[in-house]
Parts: C-alpha cells; structure tokens; sequence
C-alpha cells in the first residue's frame, strides 16, 4: 500500500529556487519526500508536509518529527499506531501535526529556521525519512533617505557625500541599491563610492545602511537621487524604493546679465523701473550697479541696490543711459560684468504761440504754432475743442476770415511716435469781436387787439451785446456766452398797432436793430408770429376743435327734427316686429301667397303699395298683401 501526505499550500511553500519531492509512486521499501525550503514570515504558523510510499499490502507503525541543531537530532513530534505524542521541548504548544501528516508550527521565531526531519517507520520493512530546511523572513521596513543638506562644491578635492540609505528591521538582510536620474550607480574608485553597513539587532532583525559618495558638476543642481532595497520573499525579487531628492550644488558665476523690467517695452517717464542682476552661480555673488556718467572721461557711480536690484519709481529722463552690473566670484578669483542701456521717452515743453486768450476782428487771420520736444518724432493733431473735429496735422494751424463762430478753444494734441500712452495736450482759446447780429429776420407778428403778446429778440456778439426796447413792457434777459435772448411781453394797443415794436443790441462794436410790425390777425391760419409761436400755434388748435365739436351738434340736432317730423307725418312704422305680410287674410288654400318678412324702409313699404294700387287705411298700413296668382 502507498500513502503520502499532502503537497502543502502554496503561500507557504513556495521558494527561492526549484524545491524537489522524493519519488512517490509504488516502492520496494519506505520512501519519504519533503520540500527542499519552505519559507514563513515571522509571526505565522509555518506548515512542512510530509509525504511518503509504502510496499504493497503494508502500513506504517510510526511517524517522528526530529529537528537538527548542531548535528544533533531532538524529536518533537510522533505518532505511533495512530496515537500522537508531544514531546516537551521548547516547541511544546507550538507544534501539531495535521491528518495528512503535515508539522505545523505557529508563532514562528527567528530560532526556528532549522532542519526538520520526517521519518517514517513501517516495521520489517523498514524505515525512510527525509529533510527540510525552515527559512523565516521578514520584510523590511521601507528604505529612508538623508541627504547632504550642507551644499556640495563642484571644486572639492574629496569624493563629497550626497546622501544616506537606511532599512531597518528586515530578515535575511537585504540589499541597497543606489540611483542618479533612474540609473543605477556602482562603485568607481574615482567618482563614486559607496559604503554599507549591516547591524544585527537584538530581536535578530537587520538594518541595512549605506552611504552614497560622489562627485558633482554644474548639471547635478537639477539631479534627483534615490535608493532602492532589494529582498527575497517567496520565491520573488522584491523592491522597495525611498523618494527622490535633489542636493545643493554649489559652483562659481560663468555668466552674468543685466536686465531692466518695466510695465512695457518702451519706457516712459513716470514708469517704474527695476534693474536686476542676474548670475548662473550657485550662491549668487554679491553685485554692484552702477551708473557710467558719458563725457570726456567715463566715470562711475556707485548706486544703492538690494543684493543687484534696483528699483527707479516714476522714471525721469534724466535716469537714461548705460548701467553697468558688476560681481568678483572668490573661487575663480575673476571680475565679471555687464551693461544694460536705459532709454527713458519723455514729452516736454508744450506751448501754443500766440499764448491765449486771442482777441480777433471779424475777417481777420491768425497763425497758431505748436512746439514741443520728445525722445522721439513727434505727431502733431489740431481740434476744435479737445473732442471736436479735427482740423490738420502739424505744427502750425491757420485760420483766416475769421466769424463769430470761429471763437472757442483750439487744442493741439502731441504724441511721441511708437510710444503708447505718451501724449500731452495743451489748448488756447480764440475770441473774435463783431458787432451784434440779430436772429431772426421775419419782423411781423400777428396778433389780436387787447391780447398779451411775447417778443423774442435774439442777439449774437463779441463783447456780449446790450439789447433794449422801444416800448415799455415786461423784459426777461438771458445769456449764454456771447449769446443773448430778450423776451418783451405787452399789450396789443392800437398805438401799438400802428407804431410798432423795434428790438436794438449794442456792443462797443456798433448797434444792431430790427422793426417788428405787429398785425391784426385774420385767419386761423395766419402765420406764426416771431416770438410765442408755440403758444399760438396751441391756441389755434384749440379753436378748430371748438368749431368741429359745434358743427357736429347742429348736424344732429337737424338729423333728429327730420326724424320726429317724419315719424309724425306717419312715414316711419314704429312696430317692434318689422314684419310685413304680402298675403292677405282671406286667400284659399289653392292661391299661392308669399309672406316677406324683413325689415323695409318707409320708402320700400310705399312701393309695395303703390305697385298693388290699393289703399289702405293708416291703422292697416303695417301689413302689405301681394296676389302672385296672376
């Protein structure tokens, strides 16, 4: 007969390497076969089974678990005629052994990675027994990084330390690996160096640490650096990897630039500027800014800057010119330096000649000049007003017979060419002296006798004109500029009639009259007069609707008379139905009779009668009989 145990569980039996069974089929004697290794994390229960072959027609008599420990074999296990015995060692309520003969060991130890032997007895036949070895493991504990926060110079003469790999609490020991940029670095006598150290700790666990040397250069200031750390766990490579880190590179200044920000690309005065000096070396240097005074003979100035910053508040023209960034790096023991030209846009000196105010006669000519002076070309623009039309391009503006209406402000706008934002304008203002002119000229007004009349007489002139009345009345001045409105409010009186109404506005310039002839009015549709023109265009609206509403009223009060007349006269039926029968009373059954039933006016009703040329009394006139028979 042939029995084995079970092939075990594969989370706990598997390894690193090819683990082999001894033979299992049927056998002339005891064969015993058991894994080569089997692994367990410290902690668990570890299962080692054990499988074996018997001759035919036998059994077995006994079953021992020995475990070796230094060449000597201590038994901790056994069965015997299907009685199982513990022996007391220090595996005593540890150890059981399952019924297809696998040892099982829980809460395992350091200790107990040993030989454990499996032996099996089958009386004459005799005995076959066989070994495996308990590998116990226990991963490690995530790799952590410290690196050289101190700086490394790119000039020292020994391999500097980057950083230091620690793993602790791990078993077996495991392995630390380093990595620049995703590639692994090995040792090299000259640029790399590592050391590794392994301590045992008390509870048997081990900590791994090592130490990563190398030399550096400028492009190591943006390297990354890790570790990783590398075990065996159940027949796998396993790998756990730290965070990257980058070190402190220091390394002189090569280049050096100046730089000017500003809020655009053409300076304007009044912008803020800043000058930076800028190094590639790894601590900057310390800078120096200066200005270089252009003459004969070039001269320095230190100036008060932040560390090779300067900042210039509302720029001025006068901070144009050559500035100059200078540094001495204490390794190379070299001076470097570098220049930056500020170009600062101003716009000066605005005027207008002549200066206003400008007094002019009418029909007379003027010249205006615009000058000023830019960092640039200069354009030029001439407006009436600052947001009127424009009137020409240049420096100069001529007007020539000149108007009243040519008075008012003229404004010259300069803007520096290529430079957005940099503009100045400047106006001046232009009088010209007439004598008054009076609007409108229609001088007659018509009017009705005894009414209260408005007169308007509107004057223009420079000086502002003085305006007056030849009669008497309610006067109401207003100004507005060399504008003047007067208003005169009188009776219309027959003198008034006959004399008129003359309107006069005088300035130092001379006088200005006109003669408004005041005249009954006739008709409704007379025209308008010069001055309430709306009040009597309102008025004579109001009468025409008057007269409408009155002829309406007589129109119906005529209507209703011909009615009542008519209704009296019996020309109208007032009966409520307006039927009217065409058959008479007394027609037989075989006459054929026709009964019109509509509402006919007077004037239809007679026609019917007077087609049957009978009559009938007035009380029978609401029904008509018509015979259709002939």
């Amino acid at each position: 007969m042939a029995r084995s145990g079970a092939a075990g569980r594969p989370g706990l039996l598997l390894a690193c390497g090819l683990l082999l069974w001894g033979a299992t089929g049927g056998a002339s004697k005891v064969e015993v076969s058991l894994l080569e290794v089997v692994e367990v994390e410290l902690g668990q229960t570890a299962r080692i089974p054990c499988n074996f072959s018997l001759p035919e027609a036998s059994d077995y008599a006994y079953i021992n678990w020995f475990y070796i420990d230094k060449r000597s074999r201590t038994k901790i296990y056994y069965m015997v005629r299907g009685q199982v015995f513990e022996v007391d060692t220090e595996y005593k309520g540890r150890v059981a052994m399952e019924d297809d003969f696998t040892l099982t060991i829980s809460r395992v130890t350091l200790q107990d990675a040993r030989t454990f032997v499996c032996q099996v007895g089958a009386g004459s036949l005799g005995v076959g027994e066989n070994r495996t070895k308990l590998h116990i493991y226990k991963t490690p504990e995530p790799p952590e990084i410290q690196v050289n926060d101190a700086g490394i110079p790119v000039t020292s003469k020994e391999i500097p330390k980057i950083a230091v790999c620690i793993s602790k609490n791990g078993f077996p020991a495991p392995n630390i690996t380093w990595y620049k940029n995703g590639s692994p670095l090995w040792q090299d006598d000259t640029k790399i160096s590592i050391l590794s150290t392994l301590i045992k700790e008390s509870s048997g666990l081990y900590t791994v640490s090592s130490t990563l040397f190398a030399r550096v250069s400028r492009e190591d200031r943006q390297s990354r650096f890790h570790c990783a750390v590398s075990y065996c766990l159940l027949g796998a490579d396993q790998t756990a990897v730290s965070e990257k880190v980058n070190v402190t590179v220091f390394y002189s200044t090569e280049k050096l630039s100046l730089v000017i920000r500003s809020p655009q690309p053409q300076v304007r005065e009044g912008d803020e500027v800043t000058l930076h000096c800028e190094g590639d070396g790894n601590p900057p240097p310390e800078y120096n800014l200066l200005k270089v005074q252009e003459g004969a003979q070039a001269e320095e100035k230190d100036l008060t800057s932040s560390n090779g910053v300067l900042i210039l508040r509302k720029v001025k023209k006068e901070d144009s010119g050559r500035y100059l960034c200078r540094t001495f790096d204490l390794d190379s023991m070299a001076s470097l330096e570098a220049t930056a030209e500020l170009s600062v846009n101003y716009l000066e000196g605005l005027k207008i000649t002549p200066e206003g105010p400008i007094q002019l006669q009418q029909g007379e000519g003027l010249a205006l000049t615009c000058d000023a002076r830019g960092s640039k070309p200069l354009e030029l623009r001439w407006k009436k007003e600052k947001k009127g039309k424009l009137l020409g391009h240049g420096k100069q503006l001529k007007l020539s017979n000149v108007t009243l209406e040519s008075s008012g402000n003229y404004s010259c706008e300069v803007s520096v060419a290529g430079v957005p934002g940099l503009s100045r304008s400047k106006q001046v203002y232009v009088a010209v002296h007439a004598k008054p002119q009076i609007s409108p000229k229609d001088s007659l007004v018509p009017v009705k006798q005894n009414e209260l009349v408005t007169l308007m007489c509107r004057a223009t002139a420079l000086p502002e004109p003085t305006i007056t009345w030849s009669i008497n009345g309610t006067v109401q001045n207003h100004i507005d500029h060399h504008h003047v409105i007067s208003n005169l409010t009188v009776q219309v009186t027959p003198e008034l009639l006959q004399s008129g109404v003359t309107c006069m506005a005088t300035n130092k310039l001379g006088t200005s009259s006109l003669h408004i002839t005041l005249q009954l009015r006739t008709t409704t549709t007379s025209p308008p007069p010069i001055g309430n023109t709306t009040e009597q265009k309102t008025q004579e609206s109001k009468g025409v609707i008057i007269v409408a509403v009155i002829v309406c009223i007589l129109v119906i009060a005529v209507l209703g008379a011909v009615l009542y007349f008519l209704h009296k006269k019996g020309k109208i039926p007032c009966n409520r139905t307006g039927k009217q029968d065409i058959t008479r009373p007394d027609a037989r059954k075989d006459e054929i009779v026709v009964e019109v039933k509509s509402d006919k006016l007077p004037e239809e009703a007679g026609l019917l009668q007077g087609a049957n040329s009978e009559k009938r009394p007035a009380g029978d006139q609401a029904e008509k009989y018509i015979d259709l028979r002939n």
